[in-house]
């Protein structure tokens, strides 16, 4: 599985951004895809996942400022971020969770400003 991510980049707080990633190299349906997140120094850590059911779960500090969204059959997902805040500043990482395996994207850095 190959992941490529697009988007990302320097924004104002209070502002807007889209990450999209597409997936390439399955057979089969990918079970989840999302987007994590990772500051140096400090453990990646979970932004939203989706299932192919369309079941998301997104970390309590995006609740409500971040929307995952995908489409199966052209094996893509996307990350709105809106109200961007200086602490969402980090390198995101498209996933990929397919049987069992986790698969990463190069990541793409998101910057906001104050």
């Amino acid at each position: 599985v190959q992941l490529q991510a697009s988007g990302g980049g320097l924004v104002q707080a209070g502002g807007s951004l889209r990450l999209s990633c597409a997936a390439s190299g399955m057979r089969y349906s990918i079970r989840f895809m999302g987007w994590y997140r990772q500051v140096p120094g400090t453990q990646r850590e979970l932004v939203a996942t989706m299932s192919d059911g369309g079941n998301t779960n997104y970390a309590d500090s995006v609740k409500g400022r971040f929307t995952i969204s995908r489409d199966n059959a052209k094996n893509t997902v996307s990350l709105q971020m809106n109200t961007l805040k200086p602490e969402d500043t980090a390198v995101y990482y498209c996933n990929a969770r397919y049987f069992g395996d986790d698969y990463w994207g190069k990541g793409t850095l998101v910057t906001v400003s104050s």
